[in-house]
C-alpha cells in the first residue's frame, strides 16, 4: 500500500499563487509516476498534471504555462506550483500515484481544497 498526504491548499485571490505538496510513504517502490487531479463541484475529476520518476511530465492544456509539477525523489514528494490562479481553478485537488502518466494510478490522497476568490 501507498499513503499520500497532501498539503498547501487554501484561499487565494485571482492572479495569486499556491504550491501544493504530496508526500508518499509505504510501498513506494511500486510507484513510477505521481500526479495531481482536481474535482470541482458538479464536475468529473480531471487530470491537472503528472510526472514520472524520470521527470516526464503531462499537463492539462488549460494549465500549461501557469502550473508546474516537480518532484523530489529523495523525499518521495511531488509539488504543484500554481501561478496566475483564476476562479475556475477552484476545486478539491487530489494527489495520485501509480504506474504511469497516461491514466490515474490506484492510490489517492485525501484531497486539499483550493479556492480562488476575491
Amino acid at each position: 500500500q501507498v499513503q499520500l498526504v497532501e498539503s498547501g491548499g487554501g484561499l487565494v485571490q485571482p492572479g495569486g499563487s499556491l504550491r501544493l505538496s504530496c508526500a508518499a510513504s509505504g510501498s513506494i517502490f511500486s510507484i513510477n509516476a505521481m500526479g495531481w487531479y482536481r474535482q470541482a463541484p458538479g464536475k468529473q475529476r480531471e487530470l491537472v498534471a503528472a510526472i514520472t520518476n524520470g521527470g516526464i511530465t503531462r499537463y492539462q492544456g488549460s494549465v500549461k504555462g501557469r502550473f508546474t509539477i516537480s518532484r523530489d525523489n529523495a523525499k518521495n514528494t511531488v509539488y504543484l506550483q500554481m501561478n496566475s490562479l483564476q476562479p475556475e481553478a477552484t476545486a478539491v485537488y487530489y494527489c495520485n500515484a501509480g504506474r504511469g502518466i497516461v491514466r490515474a494510478g490506484d492510490y489517492w490522497g485525501q484531497g486539499t481544497q483550493v479556492t480562488v476568490s476575491s
